[in-house]
């Protein structure tokens, strides 16, 4: 086997500057490239008056997993600097997502809860949270709905690639920033809540200035992400974005995860484990302490934390399953670079909410009524609080994870970016929650994009470890030891490390039963 792609840089901060007239721009080095990023903290709110001092009313579009919580935060933010813009959400007449509003403080009563194009029309800030589905179809309509001089916030790059297939472009009388927090929505809120105790804890972002309208788009966007409580913001690009984000969700931090678990867990029982244990070093084991130790201490601690046989089973694994894993990362992140994967997207949500004739109904199902999924909401309900620390599942996870790592950097994007989308949104934000509730919950239940890429990747991921990795290891291939030196001395650890220096001391704290999730994705008592 070879020993995979050779290094490439990460895109440098000189190609990725910007000006900031009212928050501290920091050059921070992460594995020897020099990157700028804004550090938040609730210290920073003073600054809110002046970011925000042209806009008047903020519009939250849509109720999915990220309105809620940054019309939250972003509400609780500015009163606490004092500033008097009302936070108003937008929402289709008869949603039912309208009650869901009125619990959180957003009622028609005093002008917070209206409907999507009135709100988008009044608002000096739109930030645009609906589906990707949704976007796809009603942004001629939003955008032509845009006062001139507003600014359109987007969580997601996934528009610009709808426009770019559609030959559409953005208005030039208007402001186009992202600020994409690198977790969901439930995690954006929990740690924020939680930061209020420490001077802010909370989810990275990434930002980017897409189109600067009236000349105060930078710090508009950097406002946004302070006030979410973002402890660090750096710097990408709209395309950037949806390329490593879509890409991400379908890899490490979803689709792969989801087959990894089907393939190990077929794998274990047939090697003579019981149900119960094969879940436990597989689902158990990736969520619980191999996810805890990586959040803590990067990823080389995974294998440094194993004694010497554990080592060699690591690297039996990893040595395996790198090459396949690498395969299906990179065919995913080119589907993605070319919009196929956008395209897929939109025609699925054609499917699902318009019949053509001749077609039955097709809804999205869900996969936790499979045999593997239904073990493992027994193994949680007779959790003893011990999680294993399997090699083997720890060697292929840790490929997978490296070889979307070493992909993003072969394509480009900054060690920021990379560590964000590989690492810190799977440790600190999907596997805490998918450990309280299930990989198969989260599958089920996180947004449509994300949902239709587990679906289509995560058995892309299972047949080829499955036919590649585990053949090899049955043959007895000999360890690449050339690709495990290259693993232990791989410039992420180091920029891994830069990241945790800047991670608050907060763990996130999630329960099954947690009330600021949505109802999907909370389990009531």
């Amino acid at each position: 086997r070879a020993a995979g792609p050779r290094r490439a840089a990460a895109r440098a901060a000189v190609d990725l500057d910007f000006d900031t007239k009212v928050f501290e721009k920091e050059l921070v080095t992460m594995a020897g490239t020099e990157e700028y990023i804004v550090r938040g903290g609730r210290d920073k709110f003073d600054k809110l008056p002046e970011a925000f001092k042209n806009i008047k009313k903020v519009g939250v579009i849509g109720w999915g997993s990220q309105a809620p919580a940054q019309a939250c935060n972003l509400r609780d933010s500015i009163a606490e600097a004092g500033l008097d813009i009302p936070v108003k959400i937008g929402l289709r007449e008869g949603s039912a997502s309208c009650e869901d509003a009125r619990k959180l403080g957003f009622t028609e009563e005093d002008g917070t809860l209206g409907g999507v194009l009135d709100t988008v029309a009044e608002s000096d800030l739109v930030m645009l949270l609906i589906s990707d589905a949704a976007q796809a179809s009603l942004y001629p309509d939003l955008l032509k709905a845009m006062k001139p001089g507003a600014t359109l916030g987007l969580s997601h790059g996934f528009l610009l690639g709808v426009m770019q297939a559609d030959g559409a472009t953005f208005r030039d009388d208007i402001n186009v920033v992202l600020v994409a927090p690198k977790g969901m929505g439930p995690s954006v809120r929990k740690l924020y809540e939680q930061g209020k105790e420490v001077n802010g804890a909370g989810i990275n972002a990434s930002f980017a200035i897409h189109q600067d309208a009236t000349g105060d788009a930078t710090d508009i966007a950097l406002g946004w992400s302070i006030g979410l409580g973002s402890p660090f913001s750096f710097i990408t690009t709209l395309e950037s974005e949806f390329k490593s984000d879509i890409f991400g969700e379908r890899m490490i931090l979803l689709g792969g995860v989801h087959g990894i678990i089907e393939s190990l867990f077929r794998r274990y029982t047939a090697n003579g484990m019981s149900d119960e244990d094969a879940f436990k070093n597989t689902a158990e084991s990736i969520t619980g302490n191999i996810s805890r130790k990586i959040s803590k201490d990067g990823i080389k601690s995974v294998y440094d934390s194993l004694d010497a046989e554990g080592k060699k089973e690591f690297e039996v694994a990893y040595s395996a399953a790198y090459v396949p894993a690498f395969d299906i990362v990179a065919e995913c992140y080119e589907d993605v670079e070319c919009t196929n994967e956008i395209k897929s997207v939109v025609n699925s949500g054609n499917r699902f909410k318009a019949s053509t004739k001749g077609f039955p109904d097709l809804p999205m199902g869900v996969i936790d009524g499979t045999h593997v999924w239904k073990v493992g909401a027994k193994v949680r309900e007779e959790r003893d609080g011990n999680f294993a620390c399997h090699p083997f599942t720890a060697g292929v996870y840790c490929a997978l994870m490296m070889a979307q790592i070493d992909c993003l950097l072969a394509k480009g994007h900054s060690y920021s970016e990379v560590c964000n989308e590989s690492v810190i949104e799977a440790t600190d934000s999907l596997n805490p929650y998918m450990h309280a509730r299930g990989v198969a919950f989260m599958v089920d239940n996180c947004s449509t994009t994300a949902r239709l890429g587990s679906r289509k990747w995560a058995p892309r991921i299972d047949y080829n470890l499955t036919q590649q990795a585990y053949t090899a290891v049955d043959a007895g291939v000999p360890v690449n030891e050339e690709l495990i030196e290259a693993f232990k001395v791989h410039s992420v650890h180091d920029a891994l490390a830069t990241c945790g220096q800047l991670r608050p001391s907060v763990d996130i704290s999630v329960t099954a039963t947690n009330q600021e999730v949505r109802k999907e994705l909370r389990q009531e008592a």
